[in-house]
């Protein structure tokens, strides 16, 4: 059976993690595997001497969108690919790859997984995530501050400059890609789109058949 393959996009903090792992832990992680399109962020040697506080990470020129595609092309084939690993502290990638196997669910997420057109093209199923931009700031801000060592002035600065206006200009107009559109500004209201998230993924790809 050809894999299948769900897009999930939204902005910043959105909850687009939480979906995916969600979507593992329901569906099993023999059956599922996650790509996440952080993982294909060009190393910073790649944006032609700039310091990382003058980079746009959150434009599409930012990653490496064509190779994301030729690896989800792989996966869609059956065939393993050589994702790239990043580290958010070095903005470097590393010298190491982590082989991905083709699985039966292949869940793609990422702010940008729907603004290009040949990702789009692989995708089966595709899925916004909605949140507050009060609500996903406040997320960021928690998420930057303990997992990546950024303080809250840089976190806040990184956000008014490039976060808020990419996501107006790249990430929000995607939406009319999508399948389904989940609201998650509430938690107990994300929750229940989820679950209906991972219901539909299920009977699309044949789970139980």
């Amino acid at each position: 059976m050809e894999p299948f393959l769900i897009g999930i996009a939204g902005g910043t903090s959105s909850g687009k993690t939480h979906l995916a792992r969600h979507i593992l832990a329901t569906l099993g992680n023999r059956q599922t595997v996650m790509v996440q399109q952080d993982s294909y962020y060009r190393d910073l040697a790649d944006h032609g001497g700039k310091p990382p506080e003058e980079i746009n990470y959150d434009h599409p020129d930012a990653l490496e969108m064509d190779l994301l595609a030729r690896h989800l092309a792989l996966l869609k084939e059956g065939r393993p690919i050589h994702r790239p690993v990043y580290d958010f502290e070095t903005h470097r990638r590393q010298i190491n790859r982590v082989v991905v196997e083709p699985h039966r669910v292949v869940v793609v997420e990422g702010i940008l997984v729907l603004h290009d057109p040949e990702i789009r093209s692989h995708l089966d199923f595709r899925v916004f995530i909605d949140a507050d931009g009060d609500v996903r700031l406040m997320r960021r801000l928690v998420r930057d501050c303990e997992e990546r060592g950024r303080t809250v002035m840089n976190v806040l600065e990184q956000y008014r400059g490039t976060v808020r206006p990419s996501y107006l200009q790249f990430i929000e107009p995607t939406r009319r890609y999508a399948d389904i559109i989940v609201n998650n500004s509430d938690d107990a209201i994300g929750q229940r789109g989820f679950d209906l998230v991972t219901r539909e993924v299920t009977r699309l790809a044949g789970f139980g058949e």
